[in-house]
């Protein structure tokens, strides 16, 4: 069986760079599908790349809603050109496993692709400017950032405010808010977002509840 991964290309632009279609259609690794090959493909491993109109984003959002019904094994990765906070939430509760901007290297979204379809949820590669637009759009307090950092390692509200000197009501305040900013609450999703702010990882594994 073939370990390529298998490309579902959706809403492609116009004004697409004809070398980014030439690489996802010409890369070993990769092999570009229509929706309706998916049904019956041998590829074990399927992203879809759905490029994202700023303008009409419910649209990227419904195909993206409809997609992951449709197709459950399906990994997402959503492509845009300016993308606010509120739209990187929207987007990761529509179901997308992961962004990244158009402005890259055609081998970058290749690599993006390659990534998401090994596991990893990410922003690939990092972006210091979509970080500096997130986080500003999202407007996290430094403090804010520093507990998302832990919280999005699995660290438990009473182990984030042991290692950072807090209250855990602080900690829960803070948790709150950030639920409120990035509406969502999910890990998946804050560790997605911990990566795409540029947050350094805590390399400490939480320790086990005590019973």
């Amino acid at each position: 069986m073939s370990a390529a991964v298998g490309v579902l290309i959706v809403d492609e632009p116009q004004d697409l760079c004809p070398t980014v279609r030439a690489t996802l259609e010409h890369l070993p690794e990769l092999q570009t599908l229509h929706e309706a090959d998916l049904a019956e493909t041998e590829l074990e491993r399927l992203v879809a790349l759905v490029f994202i109109d700023e303008r009409r984003i419910g649209n990227g959002l419904a195909e993206i809603g409809a997609l992951r019904e449709r197709q459950p094994r399906l990994r997402i990765l959503a492509a845009f050109q300016a993308l606010t906070g509120a739209d990187l939430g929207a987007l990761l509760a529509a179901g997308t496993d992961a962004v990244i901007a158009r402005s890259g290297s055609p081998r970058d979204l290749c690599a993006a692709i390659l990534a998401l379809a090994a596991g990893q949820d990410c922003l690939y590669p990092p972006s210091a400017e979509l970080q500096a637009e997130t986080g500003e759009a999202l407007g996290l307090t430094p403090r804010e950032a520093e507990v998302l950092r832990f919280l999005s390692a699995g660290f438990s509200n009473k182990e984030v405010a042991r290692r950072l000197a807090l209250s855990v009501r602080t900690v829960e305040t803070h948790r709150l808010n950030l639920r409120r900013k990035t509406q969502t609450g999910r890990l998946k999703d804050l560790v997605t977002l911990a990566r795409q702010l540029g947050l350094a990882p805590v390399l400490e594994e939480p320790r086990p509840a005590r019973h």
